[in-house]
């Protein structure tokens, strides 16, 4: 869920929290798409202070919540699936060759975590995850019901509307693979934040089968690109033999 510093407009180095109810500060920076001030108070007067509060994880807030909790729990989440759909253009890209985290998008099921905060940890912790996930406003924040093997619970989820200048749309595979080869953020690639995904959640016994795929189509590509610099470095020796070097004389002596 960037995601750990991985959503477009997440500040390098997060700055101290905001104080309980206030909202994160912006990045001076961007240009948020939407004031997230409004659906901050929206979500805490939803959740309402008085029960602990839950957050469903599904992409890299799993491998690095950056949050204290009480409790991590394996969900499912009906009704919405985790998708490589989402543009990042500063952490994992460039506004000239974006890169990609992943959104939530309605459809389909979702495995992943949910944390289990403290009631009276429940406003810091959401002051930092605005300033983590929501400081331009991208995400749609939801509570929905999570199925996790104590029960039921209401958690937090940041989900993508497909009507988000964010949302990439369906993608073919020559572009996905030309995104990991090429995007890269300050917080380096898209690779590499998919493959710490993937790794994630396998850690917790998720096996996501889109996510497998497209980083097998990497792993394709980058072995084909080896194969091609191998046989252009044959090439060049075949047309530049003096370039070799020379052949030991198996019957000479060392001088001495």
């Amino acid at each position: 869920m960037t995601h750990a510093s991985e959503i477009v407009g997440a500040p390098e180095a997060a700055p101290p929290a905001p104080a309980p109810g206030q909202p994160a500060p912006h990045d001076a920076q961007l240009k948020p798409l939407r004031d997230p001030q409004p659906m901050l108070e929206r979500t805490i007067s939803q959740w309402g202070g008085h029960d602990d509060l839950w957050v469903f994880a599904y992409g890299s807030l799993i491998w690095r919540p950056d949050f204290d909790f009480s409790e991590r729990r394996p969900a499912q989440l009906h009704g919405w699936h985790r998708a490589l759909k989402m543009w990042s253009r500063i952490n994992r890209g460039t506004p000239q060759c974006p890169g990609l985290v992943f959104g939530l998008l309605s459809g389909g099921s979702c495995r992943g975590v949910v944390f289990r905060i403290p009631a009276a940890d429940g406003l810091e912790t959401l002051g930092r995850l605005w300033l983590r996930e929501m400081v331009t406003g991208v995400y749609d924040p939801r509570w929905l019901s999570c199925v996790t093997p104590g029960g039921h619970v209401k958690a937090l989820a940041f989900t993508l509307s497909r009507r988000s200048p964010n949302f990439t749309g369906d993608l073919s595979d020559a572009r996905y693979r030309e995104i990991f080869a090429q995007a890269c953020g300050r917080y380096g690639t898209s690779l590499e934040y998919a493959r710490q995904t993937l790794e994630g959640l396998r850690q917790h016994g998720i096996h996501d089968a889109a996510l497998t795929r497209l980083l097998r189509l990497a792993e394709a590509q980058q072995r084909d690109q080896l194969s091609v610099s191998s046989d252009e470095g044959a090439r060049q020796d075949a047309l530049h033999p003096s370039l070799q070097p020379p052949v030991a004389d198996s019957h000479s002596k060392e001088s001495t």
